[in-house]
């Protein structure tokens, strides 16, 4: 028998049911979602549900009446924390557009940014103000939101209806207002977006200055519109892109946001393109405004100009990055950070994660991490509850002023080996890298003279780590000994490599592989058992679909990849092309990672050139020498050493059972 965290389930009329309370309980089959509006139908009474699972219910909805007591209806003071006192099914649903100073797609008007909001009715009956959480996107209409793909639905009047995910369910009850806005040129804002630039981060950062009494906007019809409902207190949410518009708009540092939460979000649109100058993607930009944006031929006009401007054909880090850069401006974030990522997440890579977690602990800002073992997955997908009540917590503390332990709490979270979760006070877990001399073949012993690399633009992944202990044309391959005790990489590898090279520059390629059989996380499956969080109505339901974390017995496991063009080792902006023949140093920076390695497994460096798996084709055909005692493995770990291989070790044989894939760019639903 197994206890689970259930929720309870009680019927609010003949259109809504409502989740309300946390209650422990043993584990049932869940009931089937009932008909096309997705409602959670009990197969039982809700008395029989309560009486099976022992539930405490929750107190029914109540009508807020003017402020006779300082402590707000929906504040538990015992707790600290909001309960779901409002009535979901009676909430105010609304659509507004807010006023711009933009006109981006060059029409003589300026641009109005659509927001819709699902707000609680009592508090702005009683007067009392409440705070919000927002979700920007640029994905509401085109592509969905969710492992679900939800898109926003409206009523005959143009209203908000259904809002995707379940923030709005969980949190209106609670006493937020849950906003949605339509990123400048998608859904129902007008414009034309600029993927990840100011135009973007403004046209959300308009929305906080109106719910801040700063800006103005109007209704469908016209009529002016003020948010005096709300204290102005902000937290934005999302995933992927998102996301990525809180840390943008974060950089900002705009008066009002108090907090962000990104989910797999990107950091700087150069590093999402490409690594060191070397380009996964070409023209992605004006692919995904096109994917996202109005097709409009003011629109189209816009995108032509992101081409142009993204200098795919050098590499180079320019002045249209730096607009997309938001680590640059860290030092404007005002707003705490909770962030999120999957550490075997390659659209949207750790360095993303690690770059921006480093720049916001050297000015100041307030933060807190988890690190999953998924790729580009919500945890509201991986770890539903422990998730949701961690955002409650977040939200009550620096949205609500509700003094609770969540900042007590350590400050990392990580995920160790499926399902297995551990704490951290701090993140990473070290500062410094051990040096991991090279020798041929080997990996942990100083070795002497070169060894050479040839671009086999052929080889794919799987060729690399498959046959660690042969000699193959275009890879030099490092092994070490089985590690005697377990060891921690936990922050950014990097590689050094003195090279000679026959070519003015080369990509270099290199991967980080640990050997030995274990069970490993491969994915995640979407099962047909639903879960509710918050409440529900008939056009707008709170319930998911669990997610089956899927693994697989494996002899060897990726710990990072990384990319450089070798003539931006020293400078992004400005390339240092290399002088045939003579030798220089270049640094292949690798992926984030926070992984124990146990004891017994060897690791392996592979060294190539070109990769036409993983990065577009840039092949040189270029040859390298590496100066063997010049070159290391930069390894950040807090215990353990890295010892050579014996003299006659074993030959690492390795099986692959399930070919390795390349995450698709220009696919944003993965």
């Amino acid at each position: 028998m197994t206890t689970v965290r259930a929720r309870v389930l009680l019927l609010a009329s003949s259109t809504a049911l409502v989740c309300l309370g946390t209650v422990t309980g043993t584990a049932a089959a869940a009931p089937p979602l009932d008909g096309p509006a997705g409602v959670f139908a009990p197969s039982e009474t809700p008395e029989q549900q309560n009486s099976a699972q022992g539930a405490q219910v929750a107190p029914p909805p109540v009508t807020e009446q003017a402020a006779t007591s300082s402590v707000p209806p929906n504040v538990d003071p015992r707790t600290h924390s909001t309960k779901p006192v409002y009535d979901y099914g009676n909430a105010i649903r609304e659509s507004v557009y807010v006023d711009t100073t933009m006109d981006t797609d060059s029409d003589g008007t300026d641009d109005v940014i659509a927001v819709d909001i699902v707000r609680p009715r009592e508090p702005a009956a009683a007067g009392r103000k409440i705070p919000v959480i927002m979700d920007a996107s640029p994905y509401y209409s085109c592509c969905g939101r969710g492992n679900e793909g939800e898109t926003k639905t409206y009523d005959e009047n143009g209203d908000i209806q259904k809002m995707p995910l379940y923030y709005d369910n969980y949190f209106v009850p609670l006493g937020y207002a849950v906003v949605g806005v339509d990123v400048v040129g998608t859904s129902r804002s007008t414009g034309c977006g600029d993927v990840g630039g100011k135009d973007e981060i403004d046209s959300v950062v308009a929305v906080i200055d109106w719910l801040n009494g700063r800006n103005t906007a109007h209704t469908g019809n016209g009529d002016p519109v003020s948010a005096t409902w709300t204290t102005g207190s902000v937290g934005m949410i999302g995933k992927s892109y998102d996301g990525t518009l809180a840390n943008g708009v974060a950089a900002t540092g705009v008066r009002g946001l108090k907090t962000i939460v990104p989910i797999s979000a990107i950091s700087s649109w150069y590093d999402y393109t490409r690594s060191g100058g070397v380009p996964y993607s070409i023209d992605y930009m004006p692919w995904l405004g096109g994917y996202v944006g109005h097709q409009t031929p003011a629109c189209d006009a816009v995108r032509a100009d992101l081409g142009e401007q993204d200098a795919d054909e050098t590499g180079n880090y320019t002045s249209f990055w730096a607009e997309r850069d938001y680590v640059k401006d860290a030092k404007k974030v005002k707003a705490s950070v909770f962030m999120t990522h999957g550490l075997n997440d390659y659209n949207v890579q750790t360095n993303h994660f690690a770059q921006w977690w480093d720049a916001l602990g050297k000015n100041g800002v307030k933060r807190k991490i988890w690190l999953g073992l998924e790729d580009h997955v919500d945890p509201f997908d991986f770890r539903r509850q422990a998730w949701t009540e961690e955002l409650h917590k977040w939200f009550d503390y620096w949205l609500q002023d509700l003094q609770n332990n969540v900042m007590r709490e350590p400050i990392a979270t990580v995920e160790t080996a499926p399902d297995q979760w551990k704490n951290y006070s701090t993140w990473p877990a070290t500062r410094k890298t051990v040096p991991v001399p090279l020798a041929a073949g080997k990996l942990g012993s100083f070795g002497k003279g070169s060894v050479t690399i040839t671009d086999e633009p052929s080889l794919t992944e799987d060729d690399i780590v498959a046959t660690p202990s042969e000699v193959i044309a275009g890879r030099q391959m490092f092994l070490s000994a089985p590690l005697p005790a377990p060891i921690r990489v936990s922050g950014t590898p990097t590689v050094t490599l003195r090279i000679k090279s026959d070519s003015a520059t080369t990509p270099v390629t290199a991967r980080l592989v640990e050997y030995g059989e274990a069970e490993r996380y491969a994915g995640i499956k979407t099962t047909k058992v639903p879960s509710c969080y918050g409440s529900s109505v008939s056009y707008d339901d709170s319930c998911y679909f669990e997610i089956e974390k899927l693994t697989e017995q494996s002899d060897h496991g990726i710990v990072s990849r990384g990319w450089i063009d070798a003539a931006h080792s020293a400078s992004l902006s400005n390339p240092n092309p290399l002088t045939p023949g003579k030798w220089a140093t270049v640094t292949v920076p690798l992926r984030a990672q926070d992984e124990v390695i146990p004891k017994g497994r060897i690791l392996g460096l592979a060294v190539t050139l070109s990769d036409d798996d993983w990065t577009t084709p840039n092949d040189s055909g270029a040859t390298i020498d590496i100066d063997l005692a010049g070159s290391k493995l930069n390894l950040p770990i807090t215990i353990g050493k890295i010892n050579p291989p014996a003299a006659k070790a074993a030959p690492v044989k390795v099986t692959i059972t399930t070919p390795s894939e390349r995450p698709d760019l220009h696919d944003p639903t993965r």
